[in-house]
């Protein structure tokens, strides 16, 4: 069953070297990530699912071990999913990019509380498949936690990436909202095309953290909310 999920952005900006100057704008996010890692790690999980963004609808597995870099931003920087230095068995692609982020965050916080793997999930998987996914990891061992990885619009400004667009302050406010109550009816209910035109890459995501919660009586906590760059970042526990 599900006993924590801690909820936190993935921008590779989150990575002090690939943001570089520009680090310290981030610097409550990454402290709010921090905190999400404790909590999970106090929940005592026997099993420890990062899920996050990927290409493809999926779900993709990704072991423990999986490599990721991010020299695609310019930064000679690579990780492993839940550490370690050897190739994953059975490992084929390597970690796309927010799961790289999850990758980051978990060494960044010295993470051993429990074995990792990773799934990838995308924006064209349907709410219903995304649920059926959350239940099924939570029953992947008796005490299961998630760390799950996605942001919220990319529309809030100008010169945000997708550039303004008046309803993605309200689609994040909801999304906020349930994030931070341990909403599962209101996340399920998100409306996937309209998250895919605001470029939110946390819908899937999040709807199956709503399904691996299911009727668990989960707690939530908003730790971090704000736009920055004009993309919507959300830090949350359920405990």
């Amino acid at each position: 069953m599900l006993v924590a999920a801690a909820v936190c952005p993935c921008p590779p900006l989150l990575v002090p070297e690939v943001a570089a100057g520009a680090a310290p704008e981030l610097d409550a996010a990454r402290a709010a990530c921090g905190d999400a890692l404790g909590v999970l790690a106090a929940a005592r999980p026997d099993r420890l699912v990062v899920v996050g963004p990927a290409p493809d609808a999926g779900p993709e597995s990704y072991p423990a071990g999986t490599p990721g870099s991010f020299r695609g931003f310019g930064v000679d920087l690579d990780v492993r999913l839940g550490g370690g230095t050897g190739q994953a068995p059975g490992a084929g692609r390597p970690l796309p990019p927010g799961l790289a982020v999850g990758a980051w965050l978990l060494a960044r916080a010295g993470w051993a509380a429990a074995p990792v793997e990773g799934v990838g999930v995308g924006e064209d998987l349907p709410a219903e498949r995304c649920a059926a996914l959350g239940r099924d990891l939570a029953e992947r061992a008796a005490r299961v936690a998630l760390l799950v990885l996605g942001d919220a619009s990319a529309c809030r400004t100008l010169k945000a990436p997708g550039y303004l667009d008046e309803r993605a302050a309200p689609f994040d406010a909801e999304a906020g909202r349930a994030l931070g109550t341990a909403d599962t009816a209101a996340l399920a209910a998100l409306d996937a095309g309209l998250a895919r035109e605001l470029k939110v890459s946390g819908r899937a995501p999040w709807q199956v953290l709503a399904g691996a919660a299911g009727d668990a009586a989960l707690t939530g906590a908003l730790l971090y909310e704000d736009a920055p760059y004009g993309v919507g970042y959300v830090a949350a526990t359920w405990s």
